[in-house]
């Protein structure tokens, strides 16, 4: 057998080793189980929660973050109780 055939056979070798080794920790279970997104969404939807994009001043999103950091809530609940207090105000 020719040297490049001895390559070639070893990296097959190789390749078929890797295509069998399992998931590493780090990436499979051993990740953390966190829901998919599909199941996520059908949590959300049962708390009555519905996606809402808006597109903020840079300044305001880093004041938004603060207040959340400040008061130990989420963006989410924090976001939903300043527009809570100023639609109140508003009527």
């Amino acid at each position: 057998m020719k040297k490049s055939d001895l390559d070639r056979n070893e990296g097959l070798k190789i390749t078929g080793q890797m295509k069998q080794a399992g998931t590493p920790d780090r990436f499979g279970n051993a990740a953390g189980a966190v829901a998919s997104r599909r199941e996520q969404r059908k949590l959300e939807q049962a708390q009555g929660l519905v996606a809402f994009a808006v597109k903020l001043d840079g300044e305001l999103v880093k004041q938004i973050h603060a207040l959340a950091e400040a008061s130990q809530m989420g963006i989410n609940e924090t976001v939903a109780a300043l527009l809570t207090k100023g639609l109140a105000d508003k009527t």
